[in-house]
């Protein structure tokens, strides 16, 4: 039976782990390798990594660092940042990674999707969608942006979905940059409707800052991945470092009971 994974994510910036606050004002938390042997203590269901440097610099993904997270992980990792080719991805995935994960590029050029499902099977093909409410539209469009929430595509983040999908995606996740960083509950409303729109998996990300916000769209939303950043590396008011992940009781009673009365 399948099941909501609780995923933590990880940006690296600068060679650090950092946190951001609508995709700006990244705070450094820590070494990510630390960060990774923690959650393999806690037992995490899966982990994302992503290089938020890569492709705003224009730069190949990190190898070596790749390797290093790959080495460690002992959950399967999904990594993201500057994947631009097929060959790049077969390269990622060789060193032990078990997804990749690809935004700009993919809403660029829907085909490379397509090619990297071909080279590495579509399971372990990710787009990321960051999305945020269109500025004065009556209809409440979500936009997706590129490039750390720089660049706007103008394009609704479900129609881009869909075409994600078509294209060979094996996962969506949608990330809201008006959210990250906030802890004040997830865009419950859109991934509903994202979570109808397609029939692939589907992660929510953006805003998550207890386990009850994360029961709240396991409710609204069945069986999907529940992504945080800030919820797992930082504790209490003042925002101090501290690595966290729930437990499988704290799991099945807080977060996973809400699938009994769907």
């Amino acid at each position: 039976m399948l099941r909501p994974r609780i995923i933590p994510c990880l940006l690296i910036h600068d060679g650090g782990l950092v946190k951001t606050v609508g995709f700006k004002d990244a705070k450094y938390v820590g070494d990510p390798i630390n960060a990774v042997k923690i959650f393999n203590e806690k037992e995490a269901d899966e982990l994302i990594v992503v290089d938020i440097d890569a492709t705003v610099n224009g730069r190949e993904p990190d190898y070596k660092r790749i390797a290093n997270l790959a080495a460690e992980c002992r959950m399967p990792l999904c990594y993201g940042g500057g994947v631009r080719t097929p060959e790049q991805a077969r390269a990622i995935i060789a060193l032990g990674v078990e997804k990749v994960a690809i935004s700009a590029a993919a809403l660029e050029d829907p085909t490379l999707v397509t090619r990297i499902a071909e080279e590495i099977g579509r399971q372990s093909v990710v787009v990321v969608l960051d999305h945020k409410p269109r500025t004065l539209s009556l209809s409440k469009q979500q936009d997706v942006w590129t490039h750390n929430g720089t660049r706007n595509t103008k394009r609704n983040v479900i129609d881009v979905a869909k075409e994600m999908e078509a294209a060979g995606a094996g996962e969506i996740v949608i990330n809201s940059i008006a959210n990250d960083g906030r802890m004040k509950g997830y865009d419950i409303a859109l991934a509903s409707k994202v979570r109808e729109a397609v029939n692939i998996p589907v992660t929510i990300l953006g805003g998550g800052g207890s386990l009850e916000d994360m029961h709240q769209v396991v409710a609204a939303c069945g069986v999907v991945g529940v992504a945080a950043g800030s919820f797992f590396v930082f504790k209490g008011t003042y925002r101090a470092v501290l690595i966290s992940y729930p437990s499988a009781q704290q799991k099945d009673e807080k977060v996973f009971s809400a699938l009994q009365a769907r």
